[in-house]
């Protein structure tokens, strides 16, 4: 099974992060390599520019991909879903026009000219508002256009909204909220592999920003501890070996319950806690 994952650009180094925190550790690849093997011999990765992995994924050059849901949405392929939302690459593309200009509304672009790197994904936004503007395909500096002339408004990527205020452009309507997605070709949807991995990559999500505590409890406490302790179905009380009348606690909780928790924990009676990072959280 072959993963088609961006080869370069802000979505590399996430992504390569994320396959080996799954487990999925890539075995040979360098730099300039076009295909890397991972320690499952049944999975290798494809390294590809991100607008194009949906089309590899479509085409049957790879199984699955990871890349951003507007690339998707750009692309327009058919016989692709989505499995998982990956959480990371967070941005949105929004129709944008200059500060000063008469450009308020989308209806206000009827017969107007609209640049942008999305001419798919942005003659569908104006087709489902039935409005047909002229859109002008750029391969670069989008927000620009509208002060040389070229167009009256823009659909472009924003992440923090900075380089449009740079450039006097205001936002006048959301587009498409995006962030990165793992996709899967519908052929293979069902096949054992394929869940292994989105299982491997959900693992590691649903793992962050959790933390996992143990601790030493009397027991004549055991139950003040538990009522204080906000864990992921409740506790786990063990014996402790030539523990006396303490027991062992072990509970999943959110990093940022762990501090009022310790405090809590603590007060009701337990000693000898210990926090630590979770890799991997499967349900």
């Amino acid at each position: 099974m072959r993963i088609a994952v961006p080869n370069k650009g802000r979505l590399h180094e996430p992504t390569i992060d994320l396959l080996e925190r799954a487990g999925l550790h890539l075995e040979n690849g360098a730099d300039r390599k076009l295909y890397a093997d991972t320690v499952d011999p049944d999975v290798s990765v494809l390294f590809a520019r991100a607008a194009d992995i949906p089309e590899y994924v479509a085409d049957g050059a790879a199984d699955l991909g990871i890349t951003g849901l507007d690339q998707v949405h750009e692309a327009s392929v058919d016989d692709v879903s989505e499995l998982l939302d990956l959480e990371f690459g967070r941005c949105r593309l929004v129709l944008a026009a200059p500060e000063d200009g008469d450009i308020e509304s989308i209806e206000d672009l009827a017969g107007k000219t609209v640049a942008t790197e999305f001419p798919n994904v942005t003659r569908n936004f104006f087709a489902d508002a039935g409005i047909d503007p002229d859109v002008v395909e750029v391969t670069g500096a989008t927000e620009l256009t509208p002060h040389v002339e070229m167009a009256d408004a823009i659909v472009d990527i924003t992440s923090t909204g900075t380089t449009l205020k740079m450039n006097r452009l205001a936002v006048v309507e959301e587009v498409l909220s995006s962030s990165v997605r793992l996709f899967g070709r519908e052929d293979v949807l069902d096949d054992p592999k394929v869940r292994e991995v989105r299982t491997a990559l959900a693992s590691v999500k649903q793992a962050e920003g959790k933390r996992y505590l143990m601790m030493n409890v009397p027991e004549e406490r055991l139950e003040a501890v538990r009522d204080v302790i906000p864990g992921m179905g409740g506790p786990t009380v063990m014996d402790v070996a030539n523990g006396g009348d303490k027991v062992a606690v072990h509970a999943v909780v959110d990093e940022r319950n762990v501090f009022e928790t310790i405090t809590e924990v603590k007060k009701a009676g337990a000693s000898d806690i210990l926090v630590t990072e979770i890799e991997r959280l499967i349900e």
